[in-house]
C-alpha cells in the first residue's frame, strides 16, 4: 500500500521495503506497494517536513533503489548535497559516461523513483536553465529556492 503524504508543496506518495524508501513521488505509482517498511515511511515523512520547513539538509532515511533504472546514475547524486546543482554532463561524467549521454541521465532523473531524497532536482541544464521535473518546474524551482534561501543564512 502507498502512503499519502500532504505536504506544503502538494500530495506526495510513499512506499518502502524492509530495506529503506522505494518511492517518494508526485503522483499515485500505477501498482499499490505492500506495506513492508513502516518505520522507513515514518521517518520518510518527518524528514521530508523537516526539510521542507527548512530544517533538515540530509535525509537519513535508507533508500532502496533495487530495480531503479539507471541506478548507478541515481546514486551519482549523493555527493550533490544542499544548496549546490549539477548539470546533466557532469553527472554523467562523474559516473562514468561520456557527456554525450547527458540525455540519458535525464531519462534516469526522469523515472527516479525517489524524489528529493535522491536530489534530482539539483540537476540543472548546461546553461542552468530549469528542465523537466516529475512535480512540475514550479515545484523544482521552489525546492531550489528553498535550499538557496537557507544557505544564504550561514
Amino acid at each position: 500500500m502507498t502512503v499519502l503524504h500532504e505536504t506544503r508543496i502538494g500530495p506526495l506518495y510513499l512506499a518502502a521495503s524492509a530495506d529503506g524508501l522505494t518511492l517518494l513521488g508526485f503522483t499515485p505509482p500505477a501498482e499499490p506497494a505492500p506495506v513492508v517498511g513502516k518505520d522507513h515511511l515514518d521517518l520518510a515523512r518527518r524528514e521530508i517536513d523537516a526539510y521542507l520547513d527548512g530544517d533538515l539538509r540530509e535525509f537519513s532515511v535508507p533508500v532502496d533503489l533495487t530495480g531503479a533504472h539507471d541506478r548507478r546514475i541515481l546514486e551519482g547524486l549523493r555527493d550533490v548535497v544542499w544548496g549546490t546543482t549539477t548539470t546533466y554532463g557532469a553527472l554523467a561524467t562523474k559516473v562514468g559516461l561520456p557527456v554525450s549521454d547527458s540525455r540519458r541521465v535525464g531519462g534516469a532523473m526522469a523515472r527516479n523513483p525517489v524524489a528529493i531524497v535522491v536530489p534530482c532536482h539539483r540537476v540543472v541544464g548546461a546553461d542552468g536553465a530549469l528542465t523537466g521535473y516529475a512535480g512540475g518546474l514550479e515545484t523544482k524551482r521552489a525546492l531550489l529556492d528553498l535550499e538557496a534561501a537557507d544557505s544564504m543564512l550561514f
